[in-house]
C-alpha cells in the first residue's frame, strides 16, 4: 500500500502531532507514504471567492500525484472534500478540464482523471482493514467512552465525497471500537464543529462548538475524537478560548484518531505528540488495559 500524503497548509504549522501520529500508525500498519514537496494549498479558502483558482489549486495537486501514479491520502477533511470536489468537477466538465490543463501544461503537468483521493480514515478502514488493525492493538482501552465527530466535508455532498452513509455513518465508529473504546451516540454527532465560521463570526462559531461539547459531555463521553485539522483546532484550541471568554468548563478533551489508535498499539506518547494538544489528554493512558 503506497500513497502520496497530502498534509495541506495548517497541519505542518498548527497541528504537527496529526502528521507525526499518522505517520507512526501507518508505518506500523505497513502503509508507505510518499512526500511530494511541490504540493500546494488544496484551494479550500478560495472555493467561495475564486472558483477557477480553487479548481486550479486542487488540480495541480492531483496532477502531481497522478504523474507518479499514486493515490492521494489526505489528513484534513476540508482538504479531502475540496480535492474530491475538484476531481468531480473536472471529470464532469470537459471545457473546465481543458482550461485547467492548459495552465498546468506550463509546468508539464496534466490532469488525466486517473487519480483516487482517500482520507486517512478511509485508508485505515478500507485498505488496511479492521482485522489488520485489531491485530496491532496490544493494549485495548477499557471503559473508555468516545464521541466520534465525523466532520462536514467527509459526508457532504455524499455523491462527491463517497466517504460513508451521510445520514447514518458507521466507519469512524468502527475504527474507534477496534481500539476497545465505546463509540457513544450523541445528539449533535453529525453537526458542524463551527470551524468554518471562525474569523468571520466568532460568537456563532463558539455557539456551535459549545453546543457540541455540552452534548458530548451529557451523553457520557470522556473524550471527543476527530480526523480533521479544523475540527481538532475547534475542539482543542477553541475549547480553551471558551473556558477563558465564556467561563465554560466542559473539560472534554479532543484526541486525534491516530493518537487514540497509536496509544493502544503501544506507540510512544511523545511520538504521538500527546503533549502538543492544548487540552491535556494524557489521562487517557489510565484507560489502557494490560498487555
Amino acid at each position: 500500500m503506497k500513497f502520496a500524503i497530502f498534509l495541506g497548509c495548517n497541519i505542518p504549522i498548527r497541528l504537527k502531532q496529526y502528521e507525526t501520529s499518522s505517520r507512526a500508525v501507518l508505518r506500523e500498519l505497513g502503509v508507505t507514504l510518499v512526500d511530494i514537496p511541490e504540493f500546494n494549498c488544496c484551494g479550500y479558502p478560495l472555493r467561495n471567492i475564486d472558483f477557477k483558482a480553487f479548481v486550479l489549486s486542487s488540480a495541480r495537486n492531483l496532477a502531481l500525484a497522478e504523474r507518479q501514479n499514486l493515490k492521494m491520502m489526505v489528513l484534513c477533511k476540508c482538504g479531502y472534500g475540496t480535492l474530491r470536489m475538484a476531481d468531480h468537477l473536472m471529470r464532469e466538465d470537459a471545457s473546465l478540464r481543458e482550461e485547467v490543463n492548459a495552465i498546468l501544461a506550463k509546468e508539464d503537468l496534466k490532469y488525466e482523471g486517473n487519480i483516487e483521493v482517500k482520507h486517512l480514515l478511509t485508508v485505515l478502514f478500507r485498505d488496511v482493514g479492521i482485522e489488520a488493525i485489531k491485530e496491532k492493538v496490544i493494549r485495548p482501552y477499557e471503559n473508555l467512552k468516545i464521541a466520534t465527530h465525523y466532520g462536514c466535508h467527509a459526508l457532504r455532498p455524499s455523491r462527491v465525497v463517497q466517504f460513508d452513509d451521510p445520514v447514518a455513518p458507521s466507519l469512524f465508529d468502527q475504527l474507534v471500537e477496534v481500539t476497545g473504546a465505546e463509540s457513544i451516540e450523541w445528539p449533535t454527532k453529525l453537526e458542524c464543529c463551527g470551524g468554518p465560521l471562525l474569523g468571520t463570526h466568532d460568537e456563532l462559531s463558539y455557539d456551535f462548538t459549545d453546543k457540541k461539547l455540552a452534548d458530548a459531555k451529557r451523553a457520557g463521553a470522556h473524550y471527543l475524537t476527530t480526523g480533521c485539522t479544523f475540527c481538532q483546532v475547534q475542539f482543542d484550541t477553541v475549547q480553551k478560548v471558551l473556558e477563558s471568554e465564556r467561563g465554560t468548563n466542559h473539560h472534554i478533551p479532543s484526541i486525534l484518531y491516530p493518537q487514540l489508535l497509536g496509544l493502544c498499539m503501544g506507540i510512544d506518547k511523545d511520538v504521538l505528540g500527546l503533549d502538543s494538544n492544548q487540552i491535556d489528554i494524557t489521562g487517557i493512558e489510565d484507560f489502557l488495559g494490560s498487555h
